[in-house]
């Protein structure tokens, strides 16, 4: 079975992965993260200019993802593991050839938090600007999310709290999980 979790940047998507992995029986699950699936070249997905005229992929946008090479990997990993959990702002866009019953989760998180968990995670520990950070969110990153993540939610199977601890999130998505799939053998 296909796990996707969809959601913005910072609302812990990537944190609660790992709690369902933690929760699962070992060796069950593969997790593939959708930062792993940006085109890395130009004239392929979405470029901008930044400030300095520099040219930079745009990563709020579903059309810098290389989603023919996430389709195919999660192909592969559904022929090996028991369930395939898929995140990123835009996992829900995955589209695997093989047929498989899939469960959508949107991880939400309000705003003002998932800038404050952005700027702890970018800023705080990896030392990036937080006025390119901040700029970059004000002009672009907050408009970007309300037109290609947002409207995700309304064909996601549930909504989470990622207020919540995550392994109360696990517990509820596997839980619902469960009440979705068909029994083992039909």
């Amino acid at each position: 079975m296909l796990v996707t979790l969809t959601g913005g940047a910072g609302a812990g998507k990537t944190t609660l992965a790992a709690a369902l992995t933690d929760r699962a029986h070992e060796g069950s699950v593969r997790v593939l993260h959708g930062d792993d699936y940006y085109f890395r070249t130009p004239g392929r997905g979405a470029w901008t200019r930044d400030e300095a005229g520099a040219s930079r992929l745009d990563v709020g946008d579903p059309r810098s993802m290389d989603q023919e090479r996430l389709n195919r990997e999660v192909d592969a990993a559904l022929a090996v593991a028991t369930h395939v959990i898929v995140d990123g702002m835009f996992a829900r866009h995955t589209a695997p050839r093989t047929q498989h019953s899939r469960f959508d989760v949107f991880v939400d998180l309000p705003a003002d938090l998932r800038l404050a968990r952005k700027i702890a995670r970018k800023c705080l520990r990896e030392g990036f600007s937080l006025d390119v950070l901040l700029r970059n969110y004000l002009g672009h990153r907050r408009d970007a999310h309300a037109r290609h993540v947002e409207p995700l939610r309304h064909s996601c199977d549930l909504v989470v709290d990622a207020t919540l601890a995550p392994e109360v999130l696990a517990r509820t998505v596997w839980e619902a999980v469960a009440n979705t799939a068909p029994p083992r053998g039909s």
